[in-house]
């Protein structure tokens, strides 16, 4: 049997990467490589001598994958779906870690939503079951998952709170205002009465005129 060359080295640690997957298996249609889920396909590969040729569905990566020199749309309409191929011409060109992005990226598009939510969060290298996480320490009380919601409900209260004080302030303007007005309705008629009766001041340095003496009677 002939010793694997470096492609086939490379194509055996991608083949054994998508196979990590929940569910996944290999199968072989028309001569071609196949990595299923649930009877779909989610990358192909193939080896010919040292060339390695390889398809995946990228609905999200797609428009960044085709920038690169090695790539292209998939034929037989797949590309319009999302699918990109890749053509090595030895190992030395392939980028596994990205690669192996592709095949995280396409088997999550094929996958069932079941077997996608036993997966990692996004960017996580290699597959499997999530963390479990670690107990607190002895008398401490474990931290919250999500620390920004008391934050949140927190400055909630405080708005509240700025409104029930803006609330409470423009009353008590409104009730002063009310009552100034009030009392200046009052005072307002009392003092054009005093102002009428009282008599006209005469003017600075002149004397108030002489009444007109009486005329005597005549006998």
């Amino acid at each position: 049997m002939p010793a694997e060359n470096e492609t086939q080295k490379v194509e055996a640690v991608l083949r054994e990467h998508a196979m990590s997957y929940p569910g996944a298996h290999e199968d072989f249609p028309w001569g071609h490589r196949a990595m299923k889920v649930n009877d779909k396909t989610f990358l192909f590969m193939t080896v010919d001598g040292e060339k390695l040729n390889l398809s995946a569905k990228l609905p999200e990566s797609k428009d960044a994958a085709l920038t690169l020199p090695f790539t292209e749309p998939t034929e037989y309409g797949l590309g319009k779906s999302g699918w990109v191929t890749a053509h090595f011409d030895e190992a030395s060109q392939v980028p596994v870690p990205v690669i192996k992005a592709w095949i995280d990226e396409s088997y999550r598009a094929i996958a069932p939503k079941k077997l996608v939510d036993q997966l990692p969060a996004r960017g996580t290298a290699v597959p499997g079951p999530a963390a479990k996480p670690s107990k607190p320490a002895a008398g401490k009380k474990p931290s919250a998952r999500q620390p920004a919601a008391p934050v949140k409900k927190a400055a909630k209260k405080v708005v509240s709170k700025v409104k029930t004080v803006a609330k409470k302030a423009a009353a008590r303007v409104k009730t002063v205002a009310k009552k100034a007005a009030k009392k200046a309705s009052k005072v307002a008629p009392a003092a054009k009465a005093k102002v009428a009766r009282k008599p006209a001041a005469p003017a600075r340095g002149k004397r108030p005129a002489a009444s007109a003496p009486k005329r005597a009677r005549r006998s």
